[in-house]
């Protein structure tokens, strides 16, 4: 006959068990509340500080021999494994494994830390569960051994709240007795004789279990022992028998560390008189033996992990400190701001009396008076000044480190506001450890203060005078309130600090409304053009030569060592990359492009822009987008050698028999060549029924080209093709811009060219050649994804009679490159379409052309 077996799946099972243990933890809660709802808190913490220290540093001590003996459970396991393990390995993934079994008990016990630990050392999973089993055994064995003995020799009463069939231990005694007895017996005698029973321990190991938990429990107890008020008498073994139910009833509801529920059961078998007084003890007993252990484990596993991981944890620790990079200025922004409000609020409500009188035998009246109105000043500066820091201003940081230092000389010179004092200093110290963020110059006061801005520092400021009156509503004003001076005159301090800093608003914004709009950049001039192509000389990317077009604007660095160069169109300025120049330039230079927007109401846009600078726009205010990667093809021993190259070396090999070669003009040009390449030109531009584009696109304009190196392809010594080239400083890379040919040019020319290019580029020592970008290329499709990408990919795959995007990848992926996304930077929201519609009106040259392929 066999026996029904109705599945039960594991998703309910995983569910009905957790729901369960929240069930009997939220019961347990709920009696413990009942039990103690006449007590209040400070009840339960005076009872807390009535435990002698000298018993809770015994107690300690306890706690710690406990642990020591807790060792065993593993020192046993590992022997009955037959596993030899060096002691200083095993002891303190013993230690740990036992301080989180006894807190989280079985479902979030130590089983997950042994496994993590040992197997490290060597042990399969298999011998790790093993392992686990044997010591859960031990502990199983070991406290039904001890309660059997200790409920028979000490029967006390069992609670009715707890339903159980008996009214004593004596009967749960016997039966705990009678099943460690068994489990000897086995051990002793069945382990060769009963199939289950040969994975049983041998007889003497298994009462060296029993004697390990009984030895543990006894001294684990004595810890509650010495920590038990003196208004209760009980004695230790009765205690003991109380204890052990307590903990089996703990272990049963698989509550992790039986919170609650020991407290519980504890509460209704010593049933005390003073009730806060043992749920003191209790919380004594659970921060002592349960979580000052639990600390230590897990301070010890954390610091393990970082150890064991260092490489990964240097490379987590280079990601977070990119975004404090990124968030930690506006984070002391608010802050700042924050401690101006503060000080206002503070100036604006009257000072405790008690420590005003105390403060007047120190310091002079007057003293105190001016304190107490430079605070609120103060307090209006910091709110001013909080903008800088966000724009990473460096003077706007040294004035914040004033301000706030003088803020807190103000709050104790005023009153002893030592609460304010520990804000503000908290506040001083973050911003001292956070100096290097701030690192623009002498644009504080030339920047311009956002309306929004202003708006919030007047509510600031408005709300401070409310405060001011409702704080001293029962006081009659009057003009002599002015000029009243004394210790008790805390209606006319605040009245003058609260019009101090209004006044001083006032100023700052009238002189803001006064002073001369910034000056904004004039038209290009030759010198200017001269300065660009120095800068464009010294840059190792090859896309700064876009500058050298002539249909671009620029944005200086005052110290002209690096340029920004934008286009108007609609409603934006979009600056083509990154900024050209030095890095600490560039940086500077993209927060004065974005208040040149501010000031002239246009939207800051970057395109095309490298992952590298992505935190600088994010600190703009920005939202990026990726528009598609950069092929760069590494030159570094670059041949055509190898089987992946074997297309590459065959074509190029076909075309050069045909009689194509190439050559490389220096510029400048010479009227000849001009010449011949404007023909090409004017030839390949009507083939592809096309007009010249600009803005981050070469077109064939007279000076740029003549003042470039020009690739030239030769077909029986005439030109068919050419590509003017561009180079990168410190031979970082080199690149083309212009590619054209006419109907003569035989198949692959372009690729000949390329190939020639490359191989001429690694024997001069370039790094990289760049190959240009594949627009919507690597961008995420996922359902999940924002919904420009999903776009962007949707068209890059399937939208072939608009644009080649997936040929043009594929095409330039024969020459193996490495890709480097690229981005856009732009003001988020539903900006975009408008953004996205004035960068394609740029680049074809205006409204008409954008039409026209």
């Amino acid at each position: 006959m066999t026996s029904l077996k109705i599945p039960i799946p594991k998703w309910l099972a995983s569910v009905v068990v957790p729901l369960i243990v929240c069930l009997l933890f939220a019961a347990a809660l709920w009696l413990l509340h009942a039990e103690l709802k006449a007590h209040h808190l400070s009840e339960f913490l005076a009872g807390l500080a009535a435990i002698k220290r000298s018993s809770v540093g015994i107690a300690v001590l306890l706690t710690i021999a406990s642990y020591l003996i807790l060792l065993s459970y593993d020192g046993l396991a590992l022997k009955f494994l037959g596993k030899s393990i060096p002691p200083g390995t095993w002891v303190p993934i013993a230690l740990a494994s036992a301080a989180i079994s006894n807190n989280f008990g079985t479902l979030l016990g130590g089983s997950s830390i042994r496994y993590r630990m040992y197997s490290l050392c060597g042990l399969t999973a298999t011998e790790v569960m093993m392992m686990s089993v044997f010591i859960s055994a031990t502990f199983w064995m070991g406290i039904i051994g001890t309660a059997g003995v200790t409920f028979i020799c000490v029967a006390i009463a069992i609670p009715e709240q707890l339903h159980l069939p008996t009214s004593n231990t004596q009967t749960i005694g016997w039966m705990c007795l009678a099943i460690a007895f068994t489990y000897v017996l086995l051990c002793f005698f069945a382990r060769s004789r009963v199939a289950f029973a040969s994975r049983l321990p041998s007889g003497p190991m298994a009462l060296c279990q029993l004697a390990v938990v009984a030895l543990d429990l006894v001294v684990a107890i004595s810890v509650l022992y010495w920590l038990m008020p003196l208004s209760i008498s009980i004695g230790f073994f009765t205690l003991l028998a109380m204890y052990l139910l307590a903990i089996l009833v703990g272990v049963i509801s698989q509550v992790p560390g039986g919170l609650g529920v020991f407290e519980l059961v504890l509460l209704w078998l010593i049933h005390p008189a003073h009730p806060d007084e043992l749920f003191g003890s209790l919380l004594a007993f659970r921060a002592i033996y349960y979580l000052l252990p639990l600390t230590i484990a897990l301070i010890g596993i954390a610091i393990h992990e970082v150890l064991l991981h260092r490489s990964k944890v240097a490379m987590a620790a280079s990601s977070i400190e990119k975004i404090v990079a990124v968030i930690l200025p506006r984070v002391m922004s608010v802050m700042v701001f924050s401690s101006g409000v503060v000080l206002l609020l503070s100036g604006a409500t009257p000072a405790a009396y008690g420590r005003l009188k105390w403060l007047r035998d120190l310091v002079p009246l007057p003293v105190i008076e001016v304190s107490h109105f430079l605070g609120s000043v103060v307090g209006v500066a910091l709110l001013l000044l909080a903008i800088g820091l966000r724009r990473r201003v460096q003077e706007a940081f040294w004035m914040c480190i004033a301000m706030l230092t003088a803020g807190i000389v103000s709050s104790l010179v005023k009153g002893l506001d030592y609460e304010e004092a520990i804000i503000l200093s908290v506040m001083l110290g973050l911003l001292a450890i956070s100096r290097r963020h701030y690192y623009r110059h002498g644009a504080i006061w030339s920047s311009r203060f956002t309306p929004q801005w202003f708006v919030g520092v007047f509510i600031v400021i408005a709300g401070s005078v409310w405060l001011t009156v409702f704080s001293f509503k029962e006081i009659n004003y009057s003009h002599e309130l002015w000029w009243q001076f004394a210790i008790k005159s805390d209606a006319p301090r605040s009245l003058r600090a609260i019009a101090g800093a209004t006044l001083f608003f006032a100023a700052f914004c009238f002189w803001q409304l006064l002073k001369p709009a910034p000056r904004k950049p004039l038209a290009t001039t030759p010198q200017d053009m001269k300065v660009v192509r120095r800068i464009v000389q010294s840059s190792r990317e090859t896309a700064a030569n876009l500058a050298l077009l002539g249909d671009k604007q620029f944005l200086f660095s005052p110290k002209r060592d690096a340029f920004i160069m934008y286009g108007a169109e609609g409603r934006s300025y979009i600056a083509l990359g990154d900024p050209i120049g030095t890095d600490i330039a560039a940086r500077e230079l993209a927060w004065d492009f974005r208040e040149l927007c501010d000031v002239d109401d246009k939207w800051p846009v970057f395109y095309q822009v490298s992952e590298e600078r992505i935190g600088l726009y994010v600190d703009l205010g920005l939202s990026l987008m990726k528009l598609g990667e950069e092929a760069r093809v590494p030159l570094a021993g670059f041949s055509l050698a190898g089987s992946s190259r074997r297309n590459l070396r065959r074509n190029h090999k076909t075309v050069s028999d045909g009689g194509l070669q190439v050559e490389i003009l220096q510029a400048p040009n010479s009227d000849g060549v001009m010449g011949n390449v404007r023909e090409i030109s004017e030839a390949w531009l009507a083939e592809k029924n096309t007009a010249e584009k600009g803005f981050s696109l070469g077109n064939f304009n007279d000076d740029y080209i003549r003042n470039c190196d020009i690739a030239i392809a030769l077909k029986d010594n005439r030109p068919v093709a050419f590509a003017n080239l561009w180079y990168g400083a410190e031979k970082e890379e080199m690149s083309l811009d212009l590619m054209r040919f006419d109907a003569s040019a035989p198949e692959g020319t372009m690729e000949f060219l390329f190939v020639e290019l490359m191989l001429r580029g690694a024997g001069l020592g370039y790094q990289w050649f760049n190959l240009g970008m594949a627009p919507l290329s690597g961008i995420e499709s996922q359902r999940l994804a924002p919904l420009w990408s999903q776009a962007a990919s949707f068209a890059f795959r399937h939208g072939e009679q608009f644009y080649n995007f997936k040929g043009l990848r594929q095409y330039k992926e024969k020459f193996h490159p490495e890709w480097k996304p690229k981005y856009l930077a732009y003001p988020g929201g539903f900006t975009l379409p408008r953004v996205l519609a004035s960068i394609t009106t740029l680049v074809s040259g205006g409204l008409m052309r954008t039409l026209r392929k």
